[in-house]
């Protein structure tokens, strides 16, 4: 929704910027949900979750796909995993809080926006090394990279300012990107052993 900003965090005043038809939906659905709340008065918050990650995100995302390659790789189930750009850094959160988060925003007295991730960039070249790092592997020895699969629209380097959450219902982000990518690799070897 950010897109291309020139904050270094953003949070619920800094201006939209949409760099994908994907973002620009998501701007409108935010709009319509302050529309309602403002207009009619209906109790309608919005929670812009920066990239919230989990097992159960699919494996077309590129952090399922990074710790589900590295499972598969240390099983000897798969040789190679093939990346586009590794190098946008990104606020990657457990998506488990950010639900609690969500959670957390309805039980308040006032519906209002709130901006929800970890305050904390980690590149995606960092994650994919990370990952294959939990299974002992070295990922330069098994990721190839192409050109083709980089996005054509770029963004800036992202980063959710969650001040206001923090004030408002105590929200402060507990699993690390480092655990998160544990979580998602534990449970990727997992399922390939099965």
């Amino acid at each position: 929704m950010y897109g291309l900003t020139d904050t270094e965090k953003q949070n619920e005043d800094t201006p939209f910027n949409p760099q994908s038809p994907y973002a620009c939906a998501k701007v409108y659905a935010y709009m319509l949900t302050r529309y309602y709340r403002n207009v009619h008065g209906i109790f309608a918050s919005t929670a812009t979750f920066f990239n919230h990650e989990s097992p159960r995100r699919t494996d077309s995302y590129v952090t399922r796909k990074i710790t589900k390659a590295a499972a598969r790789i240390s099983l000897g189930l798969q040789d190679k995993l093939t990346l586009g750009d590794i190098e946008p850094r990104i606020d990657f959160g457990f998506a488990g809080e950010y639900m609690e988060a969500a959670w957390n925003i309805l039980q308040l007295d006032h519906a209002d926006d709130f901006v929800i991730g970890t305050g904390e960039a980690v590149s995606v070249r960092e994650f994919m090394e990370e990952a294959f790092k939990a299974v002992g592997l070295n990922a330069a020895d098994h990721v190839t990279i192409d050109q083709s699969l980089f996005r054509p629209g770029k963004t800036s380097t992202l980063v959710a300012d969650y001040s206001k959450a923090k004030k408002a219902f105590g929200y402060e982000p507990k699993i690390k990107y480092k655990e998160l990518i544990k979580i998602m690799v534990d449970h990727d070897l997992a399922c390939e052993k099965q």
